[in-house]
């Protein structure tokens, strides 16, 4: 399991919030805000041009202007904390916050990669989503879902001072659904049982090798995961390079072979979804927790199986850091139903034992 770090870094057993500066308005040399259809994606691999974004000069590159969606969220919505579990480490080439204040996230989506830039716009709360590529529409037509609109925050009572706190100071809370099983469960699968900055680099160095290049005027070094005939491609010495070992890229292998009977999990109730998934050897509780948590957006998808988690759930709501997975599940129970949601609030509370033993050590089997 991944090891503990910032909790606006940290996008598994960390509340999962990520810092969006405030939107800024736009300027001659950034990326247009409408437009008409596109699908066309970057071609060539020469140095390209950066627009005042922070990304590559894409009217220019690619000739297309971008797919434009806008969405009012039925009431307060904060972009940082319903896209940040989305994000895999702070170099994640396929999420990214630019200085603007807008959120760039390149997918592969089954039309094929796609970007999609989203922006809220202070004055009313609207969402503004433009997408480039043969995914801009699937992307689009999924923009709601994916800031929450199919979450129920009024569903949720809290039950502890702490957890009560947490949920009134963060009114933007909402669970993304993204619709995308493998590009959650692959990230997750990477994340078993080593620290953080293994999994992120592992995921950093194959979707930047294997990944197709973000389309439009991306930030630079964006890239959309690999499909799944890719993952099944890479060979075992590229796996090694990146630090994963022979398991867990087994896992993947297993995963991307069945990838569209996984992806039917998206339409899947949790029990449903939960079984499908770990019907894949190597796939267990706590991964198809952490791949329904944003795949799907269920609010009672907790995560058992974590090295910190029960410890922090447990001396957030009872002061008891030894709290294993059963203790942790009674403490939750207040919570059926929304315990995923509850966990997100502790979590970025940020109230967490303090440290007696040192960090888990790094490896890096690529050395070897």
């Amino acid at each position: 399991m991944a090891g503990r770090f910032d909790p606006l870094t940290r996008t598994t057993v960390r509340g999962g919030a990520t810092r969006v500066p405030a939107p800024t308005p736009a300027t001659p040399n950034a990326t247009a805000t409408g437009g008409t259809a596109g699908t066309g994606a970057k071609t060539g691999t020469g140095a390209r041009p950066r627009t005042a974004t922070g990304g590559i000069n894409g009217q220019a590159a690619t000739g297309t202007a971008p797919r434009t969606r806008h969405y009012t969220p039925p009431g307060p919505l904060t972009l940082g904390l319903v896209l940040g579990p989305l994000r895999r480490g702070p170099h994640d080439p396929t999420f990214r916050v630019t200085p603007d204040g807008a959120v760039w996230r390149a997918s592969q989506t089954p039309a094929g990669p796609g970007t999609l830039r989203v922006t809220a716009r202070a004055a009313d709360g609207t969402v503004t989503g433009e997408a480039w590529g043969p995914g801009a529409d699937w992307l689009l037509d999924r923009l709601p879902a994916l800031l929450g609109a199919e979450d129920d925050p009024a569903a949720f009572v809290p039950r502890h001072r702490l957890v009560h706190a947490s949920h009134r100071s963060r009114p933007g809370l909402r669970l993304t659904r993204t619709g995308l099983v493998l590009e959650s469960l692959i990230p997750s699968v990477l994340e078993q049982k080593v620290t953080a900055d293994e999994a992120y680099r592992a995921w950093r160095i194959l979707v930047r090798q294997y990944g197709t290049p973000a389309p439009g005027p991306a930030p630079d070094r964006m890239y959309a995961m690999p499909d799944a005939r890719t993952w099944c491609r890479i060979p075992s010495w590229d796996w090694h390079k990146a630090g994963v070992d022979s398991k867990r890229s087994g896992t993947i292998l297993r995963a991307a072979r069945v990838a569209p009977r996984l992806e039917e999990a998206a339409g899947m109730d949790l029990p449903e979804a939960s079984a499908r998934l770990e019907l894949v050897p190597g796939i267990g509780p706590w991964t198809s927790a952490e791949t329904l948590q944003r795949s799907n957006g269920h609010p009672d998808a907790v995560t058992v199986g974590d090295l910190h988690l029960p410890g922090i759930i447990g001396f957030a709501l009872a002061g008891d850091r030894t709290t294993d997975d059963a203790a942790m599940l009674e403490l939750l129970a207040p919570y059926e139903g929304q315990r995923h949601r509850a966990t997100r609030l502790i979590l970025l509370a940020g109230l967490t034992p303090p440290r007696r033993k040192p960090r888990m050590p790094r490896t890096d089997i690529g050395r070897l």
